[in-house]
């Protein structure tokens, strides 16, 4: 697929972003699929007609399951001021995940250290410090219940691979159709409830402060959920 754009949130001269599909994957792997990187390359490059092909970094990435918001650098300038920005943990990630169980708290802060099994591609939650393990961090609140679903907005204090989706099974509330951690059965659209809804930082050269944020998939089954969101959310 390609982008469109339908799929373009905000775009300057040094920043472009996009409202990632579930399923797409952002970078070449080995499936082989056409990438983000290369998707965001080639709008970009016939918008501006540009034969040489343009220039696109990549800041930050989602899982292939998970929809949403994501940045793409459109200038070298661009992606190392942002580098920076996330090193720095100046972006405040929001992230918006659906579970079929209840939260044992309306909100909270959970704390896990993280190992990654590399055979079986997963990450491992546990509440104590573990050898080569990386400590993680969130925040979550339960925005609403609906049919059965509770709907959680997180924000991410770290970034680890997997982290949302670990550390929420860990808490005993694994992701609609994240049967990799544990959820009862899987997406045939290889997706997850996980959706990336929003970005704030100050604009590293603009020095605006920015909020960008991504409405719900409309896929037939997110679109329910937007009655439970509120403005700042």
């Amino acid at each position: 697929m390609n982008i469109t754009d339908k799929d373009v949130l905000y775009e300057d001269n040094h920043f472009i972003a996009i409202n990632k599909r579930g399923g797409d994957i952002v970078q070449v792997d080995v499936s082989g699929d056409t990438s983000m990187e290369d998707m965001v390359k080639d709008y970009v490059a016939k918008k501006y007609n540009k034969p040489n092909a343009a220039f696109i970094g990549v800041i930050h990435r989602l899982d292939r399951p998970v929809s949403g918001m994501i940045l793409f650098a459109k200038t070298s300038k661009g992606l190392d001021r942002m580098n920076r920005l996330f090193h720095d943990r100046k972006v405040q990630k929001t992230y918006l995940a659906l579970v079929r169980e209840k939260p044992p708290q309306m909100k909270g802060t959970l704390k896990n250290w993280l190992l990654r099994d590399r055979k079986k591609m997963i990450t491992k939650a546990y509440d104590r410090e573990v050898k080569n393990g990386s400590f993680a961090e969130l925040s979550y609140e339960v925005v609403g219940q609906l049919e059965g679903y509770y709907l959680l907005k997180v924000n991410p204090v770290t970034g680890r691979t997997h982290q949302i989706r670990s550390q929420l099974a860990f808490m005993g509330c694994p992701i609609v159709g994240d049967n990799k951690y544990g959820y009862q059965r899987g997406s045939h659209r290889r997706t997850i409830c996980l959706h990336s809804r929003s970005l704030s930082f100050v604009h590293p050269i603009k020095d605006e402060p920015m909020n960008i944020k991504a409405p719900l998939p409309e896929d037939g089954f997110w679109e329910k959920f937007n009655v439970l969101l509120k403005g700042d959310i």
